[in-house]
């Protein structure tokens, strides 16, 4: 049995999912990142993770849409860890082409939902299901499992539908996992960025620049990486008890409506 705490982030090794990463092995945390990248693109960022923080970090490729694949991550967890103590459910697509709702095809719609809704569902079932073994093995046991979302959640964008929608429902996943796990004591929270710098807001930098420098977030900054992974270490370290299902909005401030 591993004797530092484990975490197991999906699409860990860019963006947020680097600075969630990045946050927890500060705080101690093991980690197992997974993504769509096979391990030769990625095996500097996971030595630069361990170097940095002393803290081991392991790589799967995986698609998190696939039922084998979940099942080979949790396999690989389960015989490299012995535990799994903390669950971040981070990958996601964006919309393919931005296409107007009124031309969206039906493939891309499937694609997005099977990837930032479907796979997360259902790799937190398999999760859950270990995390009530854990406890039941050990009551001091503390899990936790985060889903990161987007403000898309809740703003539209009549051009990205699909992505939409898929983050509308992982947020009500949250509330429908936490409200099965109180009896266990294992919270589950939604996380919720604005507009981070990262791959996938970068052909849209000169958008959003524009737009951030006129009010867009009462904070006048893109928000980073660093910013979201501190959100989420928060919530795995237990600083935020007795709250599960709540949403953390780490947006600067761009859901206070405002006239």
């Amino acid at each position: 049995m591993n004797d530092h705490p484990v975490a197991l982030i999906t699409g860990g090794t860019r963006g947020i999912g680097r600075g969630i990463a990045d946050a927890l092995a500060e705080r101690g945390f093991d980690l197992v990142l997974t993504g769509q990248r096979p391990h030769g693109e990625v095996a500097d960022i996971i030595r630069q993770i361990s170097e940095v923080t002393g803290r081991r970090a392991e790589y799967l490729s995986s698609d998190v849409a696939s039922p084998a694949d979940r099942s080979q991550l949790l396999t690989f967890t389960r015989q490299t860890f012995g535990r799994l103590d903390v669950l971040v459910n981070n990958a996601g697509i964006t919309s393919v082409g931005r296409r107007d709702i009124l031309d969206a095809d039906e493939a891309s719609f499937d694609r997005v939902m099977a990837v930032n809704a479907k796979g997360p569902f259902f790799l937190t079932q398999s999760v859950a299901r270990w995390m009530i073994e854990q406890k039941r093995n050990a009551s001091h046991f503390r899990g936790c499992i985060v889903n990161v979302t987007s403000i898309s959640a809740e703003f539209v964008s009549t051009n990205r539908g699909d992505y939409c929608i898929s983050k509308a429902a992982l947020s009500m996943a949250t509330r429908l996992w936490a409200a099965r796990l109180g009896e266990f004591d294992i919270p589950v929270y939604e996380v919720r960025p604005g507009i981070i710098r990262s791959d996938m807001t970068a052909a849209a930098k000169d958008k959003y620049d524009r737009l951030l420098a006129d009010g867009l977030a009462p904070q006048r900054r893109w928000g980073e990486p660093r910013d979201v992974g501190r959100a989420v270490a928060a919530l795995a370290c237990g600083l935020i008890p007795y709250a599960t299902g709540q949403v953390l909005t780490v947006d600067g401030g761009m859901h206070i409506p405002r006239l």
